[in-house]
């Protein structure tokens, strides 16, 4: 690992329309967990201009079962929808959440895939798909994310938090922020370079007919000052390049500006290009998908191990075969910061945790409806809230080092 260097991340807002649809899955997700713990989902959700698409394969005890609907469940899924985009804020002439068009496509799973993967008789619970997930944490904050992408999306919650709060009205929800950090021995000192991209009601905007000098003054100078209040102290300096709606206009956002699809931010949703990644999305996929349940186990143990001062830094990589229980592989790698060998670790892990897909939602207590809060500003590095974002406590770390000591 090269001692000083430049890493840049990048985080979308809420509004985001990619951000939209996956909120939108995860609605969908939260609404099958809610009726049945055991349900399958796999959605997907479109967004375009005064339209939302949903698709996808799904199957739960009164929610669809058989083929059939259960009564009043498709109304309940158009109404996650719509509820989802209200929520994030879109009353626009190009993306209303009481006025685009609806359209459910979603059907029944495969018989093939769900003989692979349902627990029966001496059979464990499979793998819902093949595949590679991994899970990374750093020492570099204190909820041990990367900073470039820790601070990218702390500026855009703190925008979308002052627009719902009426203290920042000139925004509108859509808005993607990237940060520029300068590490010196291998920690964060400095900011190089600050990008916002934030919609706004018209005139806030430097270039265009409707550029308001006065108005994009106000929108700068509240952006700047969320930089600041973000950033620690110091890290801001005069050679700091920041840019603030580079194009100079940004009031044609969200799905009406450009079509958004579930899955398209997983670099956002992870660990900002710090990590590697298995290269499959999370939201709109109930927790027997690997992709998710196993990237979150993944993260938990990265975790866990940096937390219990193991390693400076520690990425972690399982791998599954679809309708097959346990993993294929673990493999650690500290990053040359670790203190213990790293073999010894990918020894230990699984005995704290059964790496199966049953065992990883079990200890974790992934069937529940708790993924909506997920779909923006990041599945990782959040507070653990109860039962949401449950891989983010730190309760293996006494029980690593007993592992050790014996």
């Amino acid at each position: 690992m090269r001692a000083s260097y430049l890493f840049t991340s990048e985080s979308v807002s809420e509004g985001h329309p990619d951000k939209v649809a996956d909120q939108i899955s995860d609605a969908i997700v939260d609404l099958f967990l809610s009726k049945d713990p055991e349900a399958r989902v796999a959605c997907e959700t479109l967004t375009t201009t005064q339209l939302v698409v949903l698709a996808g394969e799904i199957r739960g005890r009164g929610v669809y079962e058989d083929g059939q609907w259960a009564a009043g469940v498709q109304d309940e899924i158009e109404a996650a929808a719509r509820a989802t985009v209200k929520r994030i804020g879109y009353e626009q002439a190009g993306f209303h959440w009481n006025e685009f068009k609806f359209l459910n496509n979603l059907h029944g799973q495969s018989a093939e895939i769900a003989m692979g993967v349902d627990e029966s008789g001496n059979k464990d619970e499979g793998a819902g798909d093949q595949g590679i997930m991994f899970g990374y944490a750093t020492d570099e904050t204190p909820g041990k994310m990367p900073a470039t992408l820790y601070y990218s999306h702390k500026i855009l919650e703190r925008m979308a938090a002052d627009r719902h709060s009426g203290a920042a009205p000139f925004l509108e929800p859509d808005a993607k922020s990237q940060v520029t950090l300068h590490y010196e021995n291998e920690m964060p000192v400095r900011a190089t370079a600050l990008v916002v991209s934030t919609q706004h009601k018209a005139g806030y905007c430097e270039k265009g007919d409707n550029a308001d000098a006065a108005k994009y003054a106000e929108l700068r100078d509240y952006v700047t000052k969320v930089m600041h209040d973000v950033l620690p102290d110091g890290f801001i300096t005069d050679e700091t390049a920041i840019y603030i709606n580079p194009t100079g206009a940004f009031e044609i956002g969200g799905p009406d500006g450009d079509a958004g699809v579930t899955g398209r931010k997983i670099i956002v949703d992870t660990y900002g290009g710090a990590a590697p990644h298995g290269g499959g999305a999370f939201s709109g996929k109930d927790p027997t998908k690997v992709d998710r349940s196993a990237a979150y186990v993944a993260r938990y143990l990265a975790k866990n191990v940096v937390a219990a001062g193991l390693a400076r830094r520690c990425t972690i990589q399982l791998s599954y075969a679809i309708g097959i229980a346990e993993p294929l592989s673990v493999y650690v790698d500290t990053h040359g910061t670790g203190t213990v060998d790293e073999a010894k670790l990918e020894a230990i892990l699984p005995k704290l945790v059964r790496l199966t897909p049953k065992g990883i939602r079990q200890h974790l207590s992934l069937n529940a409806p708790i993924y909506s809060k997920t779909a923006a500003y990041g599945h990782f590095g959040r507070d653990a809230e109860g039962d949401h974002f449950t891989w983010e406590r730190t309760d293996l770390v006494d029980a690593l080092k007993a592992e050790l000591a014996a």
